[in-house]
């Protein structure tokens, strides 16, 4: 399946980024893409010290809109958040649909980013848990028969929680991220690779690239990783959009060469 994986600087204003996202989805119909990854926070990106004004509830009309990026294109739109208000909270809700604009599952952030980056030239201490609720429960969703775990961002750092979908099956780990400069540098790429080996499955990491406000800057490379651990696609800087086949012919012989995806065991 021919997957297409957008880079985007989201800013706060909704259609200029649904602007920039139908014009790459429009390419990937000409490429004759099925499937196309958005990044965190794709719809709307506040500063992180607030969530965006443009909340998702219920079906309103910010929904409808990202609905209609499927319906319009005819493709699976995956992977990509957007800040939703649930009883008085408000998660950071990945959102999945169908060619139809049907939904096909929804994951809420579970490991929510705190790091105190002062140090760096930007200043900048980041603590997601102030303006977000966490989720608390892993999502599988599938498309064209391939078994797909849904994250967002900070989950990269955290393991188990993709251990956990690849021993359910997970053929491709979707980590939709808005990763920072300074952490992006020194550990995106490793980090996005482990979870590739360490599962042996498809990775795709889409992400948000760019000067998005005052305080908000992020570090791109947008990737798909192979279940060998090899990057077939790396956006690196900008907005575009890229491409890559995944093939479960690949991942079978990846995982057939060598025996990880063993049983969970407690070693202490």
């Amino acid at each position: 399946m021919k997957i297409g994986v957008i880079q985007i600087q989201s800013v706060l204003d909704p259609q200029h980024n649904l602007e920039t996202i139908r014009r790459f989805l429009k390419q990937a119909v000409d490429e004759k893409a099925k499937a196309v990854f958005l990044p965190e926070v794709f719809y709307s990106m506040s500063d992180g010290t607030k969530a965006t004004p443009f909340l998702i509830e219920g079906q309103n009309e910010h929904y409808q809109a990202i609905r209609q990026l499927a319906q319009d294109s005819g493709l699976f739109i995956l992977g990509g958040s957007a800040a939703t208000l649930v009883e008085g909270k408000i998660l950071n809700r990945s959102y999945n649909f169908n060619p139809a604009g049907e939904e096909i599952g929804t994951y809420d952030k579970i490991n929510l980013f705190s790091c105190d980056l002062s140090k760096h030239p930007s200043h900048q201490i980041i603590d997601e848990g102030k303006v977000y609720s966490k989720g608390n429960k892993a999502k599988l969703i599938e498309v064209e028969g391939l078994k797909i775990g849904l994250s967002i961002c900070f989950d990269l750092r955290f393991p188990e929680l993709f251990r956990t979908y690849s021993s359910q099956g997970a053929q491709l780990l979707s980590i939709s991220s808005a990763f920072t400069v300074p952490t992006g540098k020194a550990h995106w790429h490793t980090l996005v690779r482990a979870r590739a080996i360490e599962n042996q499955c498809y990775v795709v990491a889409s992400a948000q690239w760019g000067k998005h406000n005052d305080r908000l800057s992020t570090f791109g490379h947008s990737l798909v990783v192979d279940p060998w651990g090899e990057v077939i696609a790396d956006a690196q800087e900008g907005e575009k959009i890229i491409y890559a086949e995944v093939s479960l012919e690949r991942l079978n012989s990846v995982r057939e060469r060598l025996d990880v995806l063993r049983e969970p065991r407690p070693y202490i």
